[in-house]
């Protein structure tokens, strides 16, 4: 799909009239996969997002379509970018509840991942979770917060923040463990490899640790962090991260498969997965 010249703040026109048949199918295919696999795994706040907003399984969503449900739920809306956007664009639209989304979607090749988040990613595996009150104000809180940390130099503390919640965040409830990060309900492998997998470790989130802590960006997580409610991890950011901040100004990071001392521990994993990849790769 052609892209179009983007406004200053990266915004496009969705032109959903121009989407091929092929392109609608990579939806299809995907939609029907994560939506069958996502019962009894994804929260129930995810759910219930899916079921609340025009997110239909046989083409690609209508943004504005879309917006006119979303902005009724928590007054936040998806615009279209042409793919990653500079730091300081993503935070301004998120602290102003408007979330950037790829207009574009992967091809048929690349099914279970995809480096440059794509509409499915974006829309499929973030908006549902737009649509709950608490997390939508998290968002907002991280925008601005993201305004802030540019400032301070520690974009990279705070992207981790990012990584462990709303990409790749887990939730526990009365049920058991959930999914809630977009990066794991959009992808078939990382939903089983989340919950099923022996290997990764499972521990409670804690804010400082989530900034200090690497990520891996082309393979399964080795740590995901949980939280047991929207509220606690909404009320963890609603402080002054300045102190934290001066805290972390020189502390080593932790790597992505380690356990400390003070972690809170709901499974101590294996490290399997990543050390035969490692092996394999060596």
């Amino acid at each position: 799909m052609l892209q179009v010249p983007h406004r200053p703040d990266f915004t496009i026109d969705q032109d959903w009239n121009a989407y091929t048949a092929e392109e609608h199918g990579v939806w299809r295919t995907l939609y029907r996969q994560q939506a069958k696999l996502l019962v009894g795994r994804a929260a129930p706040e995810f759910l219930a997002g899916m079921a609340a907003l025009p997110l239909g399984e046989e083409a690609i969503p209508d943004v504005d379509r879309l917006n006119e449900k979303l902005m009724k739920l928590t007054g936040w809306r998806v615009v279209c970018v042409p793919g990653l956007v500079p730091d300081g664009i993503f935070f301004e639209h998120l602290a102003n509840r408007r979330f950037p989304a790829g207009q574009f979607i992967r091809k048929p090749d690349q099914l279970d991942y995809i480096e440059e988040p794509d509409i499915f990613h974006d829309v499929f595996g973030h908006v549902p979770m737009l649509a709950h009150p608490v997390f939508a104000d998290y968002m907002q809180a991280f925008g601005a917060g993201g305004l802030r940390a540019m400032g301070f130099g520690m974009l990279t503390q705070l992207g981790r923040l990012y990584w462990a919640t709303v990409e790749f965040g887990l939730i526990r409830g009365a049920e058991g463990l959930r999914i809630y990060g977009s990066g794991i309900v959009s992808s078939k492998g990382e939903s089983l490899f989340a919950l099923d997998s022996d290997s990764p470790n499972r521990i409670h989130f804690d804010l400082e640790r989530a900034m200090r802590t690497d990520y891996r960006i082309d393979d399964f997580q080795q740590t995901y962090m949980v939280i047991d409610s929207f509220r606690e991890l909404f009320d963890a950011t609603q402080q002054d991260f300045a102190p934290i901040y001066a805290r972390m100004k020189g502390v080593p990071d932790i790597q992505p498969g380690a356990l400390l001392p003070t972690d809170k521990v709901h499974h101590r994993g294996t490290q399997a997965y990543a050390r035969a990849k490692e092996a394999k790769a060596g």
